[in-house]
């Protein structure tokens, strides 16, 4: 391990004595590098272009990553305008909206998804010279925030209709100017490279602008009409809500059987009915049965009397619909109150009964239980029906009950008076712009549901019952019926010029109480904060169409659809290239994060214990479309990472020329390795490690384009830690610190800060704090590293280096395992004779230093053979790679006598439990009756004693035969 192995005090600023002792390849203290400690004091420094700001640290005066400075580092980049698009580079613009939070919303996991990856995307983009926006916003989120200030209201002791409309709506806004910041500053927090300056709210005057319009214009082509229809009722919240704000819990019920008589029939004429709500029975219209149930054939065409009516009768109807599995295999129709119901209804063209207020009560068609709540008519109905001899019997049954999001109430299906947009039309373009290649999807796997949603798609209900959004643009003339006599019109002004023109002057208006679905100005997003319907504005035509929309797979059909074709219809262009869909983030054990279960990660707590970066790595490693498990495990290890990241840049700053050595640095930074030749003339550590860097720089690339992030993201990790920090760090030590060889020294320093320097880069739109720190940390940078161009693709490669080194590395870790198996004391150095052919010998004995650090062995007795040793037979054979052997001298490592003794006597103990586990096994009682599940446990531990037994002997022949020899 490069920074944490047995030489790690190489990383502090450790004592000559303990240098010496920790490295045999030091020489004389005339040739060591100063001290950890003075050099510290002589290069206690900040970057250039942030040393007056006083904003970053140093690894050199800082033991780790302090992420308290996460903050002070992202003020420094907002301070400097880094956040805003630079055309200075030239390049197509990258642009992406972000999904506006509810702007009461609280920061959680799936804010920190979305904020992390589109960061990701927009930073790497930026360091590729593409002018980059991340258009920041929130929502007004009508339901959520008029209950927001409702709840404040009724602590004062104030109801919302004690108070006028306007206001109302005035309390509104300045809570939203007091709280409404929260999320926005949280965003912040998690390293958001968004411009500020453009930062939009769904209620702006520009955008309130935009609703209007799109609505004038959507009513002017007969795509917006008015109307009666079902919808999702919230009782408490007195308004229709969306599918989407509707959440489905499983809950404990009853499955109620009722007994519908027959009209005209005997007492044994009747059909049994099972339905979770009672209640609705008033609102009943036909009774169904599937045609191919010979049950209830003789009944179809016939009628039934609803129980409990005072003897009204409904038809009795077959239709496939009905599940004959299903309860009774009868149905009742209540089209009023059920939403496949109506869609049965308006097939065969039955009436329509609505049964309930819109407080949750029942109204005067459920007779004598009028005025009563719904939930309290289902008990009193259910006894009255016990008592009449029409219930038949009742059953526990689990309900899946819809419950408003917002609200927790149990959501009505209930006809109302709505608003509604007309989908088809525009849903044709949505689809024909994923069949003609202008939108990608992705993962493709989604494209098959954005399809069959558009194809079966609904009218959309876009009026809500609520006094906090944008007011629908429509105005009654007093005295009309509003069915009839209606005006559209974009201010209150033009409506009464209009109503004047055709009514005359003394007419009076009055404007549409409803507000607009929230989801419709969401859909105007991607061109109405850039400035749309104002087709001149610089941001409109510059930045729209935008590049990426990144959300969530589970508002695809809810907001992006909706997005794709609003954008279709009102700017003739697909509003962006490409849709990135992420999953949800769970628990450590697959489970949906919820307070019930006490499992929610807050992300502000994940910061505070972990850091940023950590937190993003960890998000980002997840798949596009696919949820993502989210442990204190993997945040531990990510934190280790930055800690990982930290002490590698302490190494180099240690290790690298004064800053006052301005000819060293000069040197340093003139050395990009950028040509077969330069490549060619490296040592082969050095000429592995970067032609290694190289290929990850074409690799993550290549990843990023494709926006494969978690892809990249392991790339670069394994290429740091396992190449980067165990391998070469720990080579380059038998450079640095043998001062005999300048040139070698100086080769080295200039391989380290060119890798390390390039990692940082393509590490920077993961990490961003940890990295731009470290960036600053080093001497001489001309720009921040959030802004300074991305690695060079395509560059040279030594493909024939890389082959070398793992004959090295192979050769290393056998030595290694060696030691390990023999129990050789960590600080023993031993001999080595290591065979291979000419060529072969050739580059590995040019890396003896390397090999006897790396595998501790005594420098001094390494030989390089093209033939075996003389003590072959009394030494330890490594095949390392067709022709690369090494022989390790038994006496070197162990007193061979008690390692046989010592190995006689485990496996003594070893045969002992092998033989238990035998004994077990071979009793037929055990076999028999034991649970399956023991009984495959003791088989294999059985089949690994053995292997154990076996590797055991092997070894103690092969010791007792050198102890003969």
């Amino acid at each position: 391990m490069a920074l944490a192995g047995p030489s790690s005090a190489l990383l502090s600023s450790s004592s000559s004595a303990c240098l010496r002792r920790l490295n045999p390849l030091l020489l004389s203290a005339a040739c060591r590098r100063p001290a950890g400690g003075q050099r510290r004091a002589a290069r206690r420094f900040c970057a250039a272009i942030a040393s007056e700001a006083d904003v970053f640290t140093s690894p050199e005066v800082a033991k780790s990553f302090d992420f308290t400075n996460e903050e002070r580092i992202y003020k420094w980049w907002e301070s400097q305008g880094f956040f805003k698009p630079n055309f200075d580079r030239g390049g197509d613009p990258f642009v992406i909206p972000m999904p506006p939070p509810n702007v009461t919303g609280s920061l959680h996991m799936g804010h920190a998804m979305f904020v992390t990856l589109e960061d990701i995307m927009v930073r790497y983009f930026r360091m590729k010279g593409r002018p980059a926006l991340w258009i920041p916003g929130t929502d007004h989120a009508g339901i959520a925030t008029q209950l927001v200030v409702e709840k404040m209201l009724a602590a004062e002791g104030v109801k919302r209709t004690d108070l006028t409309r306007e206001e109302f709506t005035k309390k509104v806004w300045e809570w939203k100017e007091k709280y409404g910041g929260t999320i926005t500053n949280q965003i912040r927090r998690l390293g958001a490279s968004c411009d500020w300056s453009r930062e939009r709210f769904t209620l702006d005057e520009q955008l309130s602008r935009a609703v209007i319009e799109a609505f004038v214009r959507l009513h002017d082509k007969g795509l917006i009409y008015q109307g009666s229809y079902l919808v999702n009722w919230s009782p408490n919240l007195q308004t229709a809500v969306s599918d989407l704000e509707v959440e489905y819990s499983e809950e404990p019920g009853n499955l109620y059987f009722i007994k519908y008589r027959v009209a005209g029939g005997t007492r044994d004429d009747f059909l049994t009915i099972a339905t979770t709500r009672p209640e609705t029975l008033f609102g009943d219209v036909a009774i169904a049965v599937n045609p191919e149930d010979k049950r209830y054939a003789q009944y179809v065409g016939r009628l039934a009397i609803v129980p409990l009516t005072c003897g009204r009768h409904v038809p009795i109807i077959a239709d496939r619909y009905v599940d004959p599995e299903f309860g009774t295999g009868v149905l009742k129709i209540s089209p009023g109150h059920d939403h496949n119901d109506y869609h049965i209804a308006r097939k065969l063209g039955l009436p329509i009964l609505n049964v309930m207020n819109k407080d949750g009560t029942l109204n005067d068609v459920a007779g004598l239980y009028s005025g009563m709540d719904r939930f309290e008519a289902r008990e009193k109905l259910w006894s009255d029906l016990v008592e009449t001899n029409l219930a038949v019997k009742k059953e526990p049954y689990t309900l899946r009950v819809p419950r408003s999001q917002r609200g927790g109430e149990v959501i009505e299906p209930l006809i109302s008076k709505q608003w509604f947009v007309t989908m088809e039309p525009l849903a044709e373009k949505a689809l024909r712009a994923v069949e003609n290649g202008q939108l990608t999807i992705l993962p493709e796997r989604f494209e098959k549901i954005y399809n069959h949603w558009l194809t079966n798609i609904k009218d959309w209900c876009i009026s809500r019952q609520l006094w906090w959004g944008h007011r629908i643009p429509v105005w009654y003339i007093v005295g009309k019926k509003c069915e009839e006599d209606y005006i559209v019109a974009r201010t209150e002004e033009e409506a009464l010029t209009k109503a004047q023109e055709k009514y005359g002057k003394s007419v009076e208006i009055y404007q549409d109480p409803d507000v607009l679905d929230t989801w419709f100005s969401s859909a105007l997003w991607p061109f109405s904060t850039l400035g749309w319907p104002n087709l001149s504005k610089d941001d409109y035509k510059h930045f729209y169409p935008s590049t990426v929309l990144e959300t969530g797979h589970d508002i695809l059909f809810f907001w992006v659809a909706r997005m794709v074709m609003m954008g279709i219809e009102f700017t003739g262009s697909v509003p962006f290239s490409y849709v990135y869909l992420h999953g949800l983030i769970r628990d450590s054990e697959g489970r949906k994060m919820s307070k019930t279960l006490g499992n929610v990660i807050d992300p502000l707590d994940t910061i505070k214990d972990y850091g940023t970066d950590a937190l993003r790595f960890t998000l980002s490693l997840g798949t596009a479309g696919q949820d993502l498990n989210l442990s204190t495990e993997r945040l531990t290890s990510n934190k280790a990472f930055t800690n990982k990241l930290w002490n590698a840049g302490k190494f180099l700053l240690q290790n690298l020329p004064d800053r006052s050595d301005v000819s060293a640095w000069d040197a340093l930074l003139a050395n990009k390795f950028d040509t077969e030749a330069s490549l060619q003339e490296l040592p082969l550590p050095e000429c592995w490690v970067v032609t290694g860097l190289h290929g990850l720089i074409d690799k993550v690339s290549t990843s990023y384009d494709k926006f494969f992030f978690g892809d990249a993201a392991r790339e670069i990790y394994d290429f740091f830690w396992g190449d980067f920090a165990d391998w070469y760090i720990e080579a380059s030590k038998t450079r640095l610190y043998h001062s005999a060889d300048k040139l070698a020294a100086a080769r080295a320093q200039s391989v380290l800060l060119y890798v390390f320097e390039n990692i940082l880069k393509l590490l920077h739109p993961f990490m961003p704090f940890v990295t731009e720190e470290l960036w600053q940390a080093f001497p001489y940078r001309k720009q921040a590293l959030m802004v300074t161009p991305w690695p060079t693709t395509d560059l040279p490669k030594d493909l024939r280096s890389i082959k070398r080194f793992q004959n090295l590395q192979a050769l290393i870790r056998g030595i290694r395992n060696v030691r390990a198996e023999y129990t050789v004391e960590p600080a023993k150095r031993i001999s080595a004779s290591v065979v291979a052919t000419a060529d072969v010998l050739e580059y590995v004995s040019k890396e003896k230093q390397v090999l006897a650090l790396l595998s501790k062995l005594d420098v001094q007795n390494v030989h390089f053979t093209e033939s075996a040793p003389g003590d072959a037979n009394q030494s330890v054979h490594i095949v390392a790679d067709e022709g690369l052997e090494a022989y390790l001298p038994l006496a070197d490592m162990v007193d061979v006598s008690e390692e046989v003794k010592r190995l006689s006597k485990r496996l003594s103990k070893m045969q002992s439990e092998y033989d238990a586990l035998m004994a077990r096994l071979n009793s037929q009682s055990f076999v028999e009756k034991a649970p399956e599940e023991i009984v495959r446990g003791v088989r294999e531990k059985a089949s690994e004693a053995e292997e154990k037994i076996s590797l055991t002997k092997n070894r103690l022949a092969f010791l007792q035969s050198t102890v003969s020899t």
